[in-house]
């Protein structure tokens, strides 16, 4: 019997373990010393095993480190495969109505167009739906909970989620419905081994946090500009560029890095950078002084109240396809400018009139009403020229990837 260099090594390293277990059990009888050495070195080894048996490579556009990775769920193509099915899956909700892929669409960078979501009941989410462009560089998900520090915790929310009910799943049903599917048995058996017993919570919410760790965006024509290419982009989309990372606009300071924010982590950082700002944007709802705790960020999760009205600054990759922006999807095109209600109008059409309202914003220092207080020490008035508006607005329209909203890795399986 062949067996594989994989396979061989796994033997060599089982072997091992075996061998630091005995001994160190034996030390640490003789000695009266702790276990906490003993753990650590099982840890380890568990950790070089769970390695080993994953077979997944990474495609990473040239220049991107490689994404942190949650030691319990190492990436393998097998549970890529089984994510993608479920990431489309209307079985994950309660009345099979929706899926992950109702409120992300690979065409719009998997935003999906609204100021706000919607779940099965009509229930009308506080939040804009983020995109999901290079979603695993994220240190924090969502736009203010600092809890949310994976994939694999942030996927309960839309799926068990009651305030407001997202997917609305509940109690153990949808397990057998995927269960009863042998597509999906087949599937979670390459992925997890086990056959059926294999499909369970963790393995739904581990397979979809990998398959979104492939969403890997950096082809865009900025991309392609810094690589070499100077004709890659416009005369006026390179002095946009350099707009945004100059010290007028100082853009840069909460968009910067190759994924255009300042919160991410990777495996050539050491520390994770975790920042949330306050850039003045509010509800009518707020302005009123109703108080709606979902629209006070930061603030609703740790009730301090300097944390009022803090959001995480999001990537601006693909923004030209990611409108309405801001946390509560509050600044979006002119109907004139809406694809959507004016024929004839383009998406970027509607893009660039959104995005020249949210230059205004800052432009403007915020526009911060008297409940709230900007982060004056990035966000404040700085004056621009009408070309410079424009070549700004050039250059963040250059970061559309193309490759990315039709790659056919991320599209319905089925």
């Amino acid at each position: 019997m062949r067996i594989s260099k994989t396979s061989s090594s796994l033997i060599w390293i089982l072997l091992f373990y075996i061998v630091l277990n005995f001994s160190n059990c034996y030390i640490t009888n003789q000695l009266g010393l702790t276990k906490e050495k003993s753990d650590n070195n099982d840890l380890l080894i568990l950790a070089a095993l769970a390695g080993l048996n994953s077979d997944y490579v990474w495609d990473l556009p040239p220049g991107f480190p490689v994404p942190r990775v949650p030691a319990e769920n190492p990436m393998s193509q097998s549970k890529v495969n089984l994510g993608r099915h479920l990431f489309y899956e209307r079985k994950l909700s309660q009345d099979e109505s929706k899926a992950c892929a109702s409120c992300h669409f690979q065409n719009l960078a998997f935003s999906d167009g609204r100021s706000v979501p919607a779940g099965i009941t009509g229930q009308v989410h506080p939040r804009n739906s983020q995109h999901l462009s290079n979603v695993a560089y994220n240190t924090r998900l969502t736009w203010n909970n600092p809890n949310m520090i994976n994939l694999e915790v942030q996927s309960r929310v839309p799926l068990f989620g009651t305030s407001p009910i997202e997917l609305g799943l509940s109690g153990e049903s949808y397990l057998g419905k995927l269960k009863s599917d042998p597509t999906y048995v087949d599937l979670f058996n390459q992925a997890f081994g086990g056959g059926e017993a294999s499909i369970n919570e963790q393995s739904v919410r581990f397979a979809l946090a990998s398959f979104q760790r492939t969403m890997i965006s950096g082809y865009s024509p900025f991309d392609d500009y810094q690589n070499g290419n100077r004709s890659a982009i416009s005369a006026s989309a390179a002095r946009g560029s350099n707009f945004f990372n100059g010290e007028i606009a100082e853009c840069f300071h909460c968009h910067g890095g190759f994924n255009f924010t300042d919160t991410s982590l990777h495996s050539g950082q050491s520390n994770a950078e975790v920042f949330y700002h306050n850039n003045g944007t509010h509800t009518v709802a707020y302005y009123n002084g109703l108080g709606d705790i979902h629209k006070e960020g930061l603030k609703e999760v740790t009730g301090i109240s300097s944390d009022q009205g803090k959001f995480r600054a999001p990537s601006l990759r693909n923004v030209g396809l990611t409108f309405p922006y801001m946390h509560d999807g509050s600044i979006m095109c002119d109907d004139g400018n809406n694809p959507k209600i004016t024929s004839g109008k383009t998406n970027e059409d509607c893009a660039r009139d959104a995005l020249g309202k949210v230059i205004d914003q800052y432009t403007n220092g915020g526009v911060a009403p008297v409940h709230t207080s900007v982060d004056t020490s990035l966000i404040r008035s700085f004056a621009i020229q009408p070309q410079e508006k424009q070549d700004l607005i050039n250059f963040l329209l250059s970061l559309t990837d193309q490759r990315f909203i039709n790659d056919s890795r991320f599209s319905n399986p089925r």
